[in-house]
């Protein structure tokens, strides 16, 4: 009976899941640049992007128990990496004008040339799981002395990590690769994705960061249920315990950083895709505050929460709130009142609140299914003389 229940909710999900990337691209096809409305588009689009990225830190952190704060600098990896990989080379020498660009590769020119349109669609997957790969790889290597740390000492490592590879990636020396301070342009990014069946032309602008992170969260979410998931859970409620049940610490934290970092890296590509600019600038470790946030915001422990914590900050900050900074909200003008900056102190008020009132979290350590389960009424207890 448990079986056909969870072969009925499988199903049920990818349903939804279907019914949302229709929707998506049926928006991306209504909705115009000029519209009002446009910014939803914008939220999807940064929004997921922030989701893929929060949930990637609440692996490590909500489930792991390893307190990092090194997301920014796995993101800038991922940028970076997939930025250069998809400059075609009629626009390289233009994007390094003060360098000779090391790397002349771009895999959507590549397999375009041979497999066209599929092509094109094929290079960009590479490009994004090798931004993956590149910040897993990375992240081996750092975990190898700084998961040797635990708590406060680990997020302080982590932090240091991210700022020392945005300023590495900023260095002249390696101008050539990564461009300097300078930031890398003209690859494949999301408005430039379409796809045409006859005279009809379909934008994929939305859809394909809302595709992208949909897959990368759907992976996290069987890596959190399978045995490693339960191992990570162990080790986050009492490690002496894990250890003692055979799990090995050192390699489930490792493995537990590489699988984090990678989706970082994924997220990093995603963003670069959506700001259709990589500029290590951007990778500030304010940025990772942000991504913390909002997996506080959503519950640390729900894989639901960090996506909702994720969207309603997005909407919040980008959409809903933008007003307060021009004179203008709710059809109220007040420009002495609502002037520019005043969006994050409103907004700072709304943590606040979701703070306050929601201590775990929106979301706690619940998932979206268990809202829609029947809570079974506590057994009464018979009494004894």
């Amino acid at each position: 009976m448990t079986e056909t229940k969870s072969r009925r909710a499988s199903w049920l999900a990818l349903l939804l899941i279907l019914l949302f990337w229709a929707a998506v691209i049926l928006l991306d096809q209504i909705i115009k640049p000029t519209d009002k409305l446009y910014m939803l588009l914008t939220v999807l689009q940064k929004g997921s992007v922030y989701a893929l990225a929060a949930v990637s830190m609440n692996l490590l952190n909500g489930y792991t128990g390893l307190f990092s704060l090194g997301h920014a600098g796995f993101m800038l990896v991922g940028a970076y990496t997939y930025a250069i990989f998809t400059i075609p080379s009629t626009a390289r020498d233009t994007v390094y004008q003060y360098y000779n660009a090391a790397i002349r590769v771009s895999f959507p020119e590549i397999f375009s040339g041979a497999l066209g349109g599929f092509g094109t669609v094929l290079g960009v997957a590479l490009a994004v799981i090798l931004a993956g790969l590149m910040a897993a790889i990375l992240a081996y290597l750092i975990g190898l002395p700084v998961l040797r740390l635990k708590s406060d000492y680990l997020a302080i490592a982590t932090l240091g990590f991210a700022e020392i590879v945005r300023a590495v990636f900023q260095w002249s020396k390696l101008g050539p690769i990564t461009n300097g301070s300078n930031l890398l342009k003209s690859f494949a990014r999301t408005s430039t994705f379409k796809l045409s069946i006859g005279e009809m032309s379909i934008s994929l602008s939305t859809f394909v960061p809302v595709l992208i992170a949909t897959l990368s969260i759907t992976v996290i979410v069987l890596i959190v249920n399978s045995t490693y998931g339960r191992a990570f859970k162990a080790i986050r409620d009492d490690e002496v315990a894990a250890e003692a049940m055979g799990i090995n610490l050192a390699r489930h934290k490792m493995l537990s950083f590489v699988t984090s970092s990678f989706f970082a890296g994924v997220a990093g590509a995603t963003m670069a895709m959506v700001l259709s600019i990589a500029q290590a600038n951007n990778f500030k470790s304010a940025m990772t505050y942000e991504i913390l946030l909002m997996v506080v915001l959503g519950g640390i422990g729900s894989i639901s929460g960090s996506v909702m914590g994720s969207m309603l900050f997005v909407a919040a900050s980008e959409w809903w709130l933008r007003g307060l900074d021009s004179g203008r909200f709710l059809g109220i003008n007040a420009p002495g009142v609502f002037r520019n900056g005043f969006r994050l102190v409103v907004f700072s008020v709304v943590i606040m609140i979701v703070v306050l009132f929601f201590r775990k979290g929106i979301m706690g350590e619940r998932e979206l299914p268990d809202l829609f389960r029947k809570r079974k009424k506590p057994a009464v207890k018979e009494a004894t003389e």
